[in-house]
């Protein structure tokens, strides 16, 4: 387990907007949006028969919420073809069956202090697109950018330990 030293000189969080995704050592461009790693762990209530007036309780099976990448509609295809690789339909009409090669991607969300330089990053698991919208609602009356999107489901995430602190400037 890493040792870290905590910076006496930096009191503020990190901002929000400042992030990469990757995947396969390579940027997945334009992600404009992320939604939290969200874990959640449900209680088992139970009682013990000694002491028939208290309720327990202990942890059980533990789910992560899917992730949301959202991006600017562009000609870049890697949203598309990554949710191809869960479900392709044949301009036939029938659906093909799925491949299993390469649709689960291990991702890598970084976050960088105000200076660009990366400062916590969060490996997370198995990654498959159960979810894709290829093109939002269209309104003529709308000055907003086209935001196509992909829901990941996934087996979990952990924070990468070997990312030290960033020394502040």
């Amino acid at each position: 387990m890493a040792q870290f030293t905590v910076n006496a000189t930096r009191f503020d969080p990190y901002q929000n907007f400042k992030f990469r995704v990757r995947y396969n050592n390579a940027d997945i461009l334009g992600v404009s949006k992320v939604t939290g790693l969200t874990r959640t762990t449900t209680p088992v209530k139970h009682r013990d028969g000694a002491a028939p007036n208290i309720a327990r309780s202990s942890p059980g099976a533990t789910e992560y919420t899917p992730i949301t990448l959202e991006r600017g509609v562009t000609h870049d295809t890697t949203f598309e073809e990554w949710a191809n690789l869960a479900f392709v339909y044949n301009l036939g009409g029938s659906a093909q069956q799925m491949s299993y090669a390469g649709f689960r991607r291990d991702l890598v969300i970084t976050l960088y202090d105000e200076i660009g330089n990366p400062a916590i990053a969060y490996k997370v698991y198995r990654c498959w697109v159960s979810e894709y919208t290829a093109l939002p609602d269209l309104d003529a009356n709308s000055g907003a950018v086209a935001i196509q999107s992909i829901k990941l489901e996934h087996e979990g995430w952990e924070r990468d330990t070997s990312l030290p602190e960033p020394k502040e400037s």
